[in-house]
């Protein structure tokens, strides 16, 4: 089995220091931490099976299959394959406007 090197983007970064602030600040810094430790032990498991997740349907809807998702519910963790690299590139709450949101974030830039 190849083991993928799983890198996250600068942008999927911002998102997870901005989803760690914003539960710190409306629930706790525990639940938070809690949180984002479900998120990475989602994130790290892309290593080992990339293939798993599915292509979301928002971006299929716009012809693009070149990205995939895996879920820590409600949250979106958006990445692409390339050769033995994952890259991260959203990490969103899935209750968001996630169509106007993969596409500003994706397909425009």
């Amino acid at each position: 089995m190849i083991a993928y090197e799983v890198l996250l983007t600068d942008a999927a970064a911002r998102d997870l220091d901005e989803l760690y602030d914003y539960i710190a600040r409306h629930d706790s810094q525990e639940r938070a931490g809690y949180v984002l430790e479900q998120i990475e032990t989602a994130v790290m498991a892309l290593a080992e099976l990339p293939e798993r997740g599915t292509h979301p349907k928002e971006l299929q809807s716009l012809g693009s299959r070149e990205y995939r998702e895996v879920f820590f519910k409600p949250y979106r963790i958006l990445y692409r394959i390339a050769g033995t690299k994952v890259f991260v590139y959203l990490v969103a709450d899935g209750r968001r406007d996630m169509q106007a949101l993969l596409s500003r974030r994706l397909l425009n830039g």
